[in-house]
């Protein structure tokens, strides 16, 4: 629950704050949260978690953490990592790709069921950071949810009764239904009173190759059941979500970021998933890309991408750049960058990754103006002597 200062029934102020957010937004369409301050009688009600988080001065250059490393022994070499380097910023998971919270919040909590104890002590972990002058985003992954489309399924896709499954045994969560978007929202919410100075929402989108089952499996339409097609119903869904979310989170004065595919910046956009990047950029304070080399077919006239990281990353920047400087008010690009080996594509068709490819995209990125990055290792271990600032 929020604490305000001063206030007896704090509701009447978010209610105040959500209006004169909406007039703001009114008079000045897209205008950032950093740009908009509230009236000076009221900043005393922005909720405060006690800790004292400053977004870096030259920009967040992160790593992603998972639960398990975050509450286990990985910490502390995580730590020495950023202490001893030019990272700065640790990307946490709190709702995990399964759906489960990382920690155990209080007792009787509704999402106490769906939590693992992997962080054990939140307090003890926020006020490390705190000490170590690391800035903390929450990773919340929203629509691919198999803990919530199991436990109840009229909120997922069903296929002849069943939740449905992709390939990979994972469930999705029906992103048209507002329920959905609460649930999360709410998660979102707990995460910025344990002091978090960044909600990051990852899988903002249906399941990739919606559009080939959307007329086949069973599930609502909420609020988008007329006017547009399909489609388009899709990109209005996954959008106003996201505007929502930020709308919800402005009194707890956290930055709203989205991960997003690298590819939707490359075309109008992606209606089988329901993702625009223009319209979803429009809404978030950060965008972050997933631009890992691995992960593109030929593309920009690279045959094999894997191979070409600086060509890649610099080929994908300037096109990136140029949709957003289309945009009244273009958000923070942070790029998700590539630390992994991606064995996985066979011989020839990919290579070793380490320092010098890390460094590589980042002087990619730096050269066409784009300071910050996010190092993605899905099992935490980031490569030794990398220079982050090349």
């Amino acid at each position: 629950m929020l604490c305000f200062f001063g206030l007896v029934g704090p509701y009447s102020v978010q209610a105040e704050q959500t209006e004169l957010l909406k007039a703001k937004e009114h008079q000045n369409k897209l205008m950032t949260k950093k740009e908009f301050e509230l009236p000076e009688n009221l900043v005393r009600f922005v909720y405060n978690s006690g800790y004292t988080f400053e977004y870096p001065e030259d920009g967040v250059r992160g790593v992603y953490v998972t639960g398990n490393s975050a509450g286990g022994e990985r910490f502390n070499s995580l730590l020495e990592l950023l202490n001893n380097t030019e990272l700065n910023s640790m990307v946490i998971d709190i709702k995990d790709d399964h759906g489960y919270l990382t920690y155990r919040p209080e007792e009787g909590s509704p999402y106490h069921d769906i939590s693992q104890n992997f962080i054990g002590n939140p307090e003890k972990l926020m006020k490390t950071l705190e000490d170590n002058n690391i800035y903390p985003i929450a990773r919340i992954v929203v629509f691919k949810d198999t803990v919530l489309a199991e436990k109840k399924p009229e909120l997922s896709f069903k296929d002849n009764g069943k939740v449905w499954k992709n390939g990979r045994g994972e469930a999705f969560v029906n992103p048209f239904l507002k329920e959905v978007w609460d649930y999360n929202i709410t998660i979102a919410k707990k995460a910025a009173e344990l002091g978090f100075k960044e909600i990051q929402f990852d899988y903002v989108r249906f399941p990739e190759g919606f559009e080939r089952r959307d007329e086949v499996l069973e599930y609502e339409g909420g609020d988008y059941t007329d006017g547009e097609n399909n489609a388009q119903r899709r990109v209005a869904a996954v959008t106003d979500f996201v505007a929502y979310a930020r709308e919800e989170l402005s009194p707890y004065g956290v930055d709203v970021s989205v991960d997003i595919f690298g590819y939707a910046a490359t075309i109008t956009e992606a209606p089988g998933i329901g993702q625009n990047f223009s319209k979803i950029s429009e809404n978030v304070d950060v965008i972050s890309s997933m631009i890992y080399p691995s992960h593109w077919t030929p593309y920009f006239g690279i045959d094999k991408p894997d191979l070409y990281p600086y060509e890649l990353t610099k080929a994908y920047a300037k096109v990136e750049n140029e949709v957003l400087s289309g945009l009244d008010n273009p958000p923070t690009s942070r790029p998700w960058i590539q630390d992994f080996t991606a064995s996985w594509l066979g011989s020839g068709n990919y290579k070793r990754y380490g320092s010098e490819e890390v460094e590589a995209q980042i002087r990619a990125l730096n050269e066409q103006g784009i300071n910050e990055f996010l190092l993605w290792n899905a099992s935490n271990r980031y490569s030794d002597g990398v220079n982050y600032k090349p």
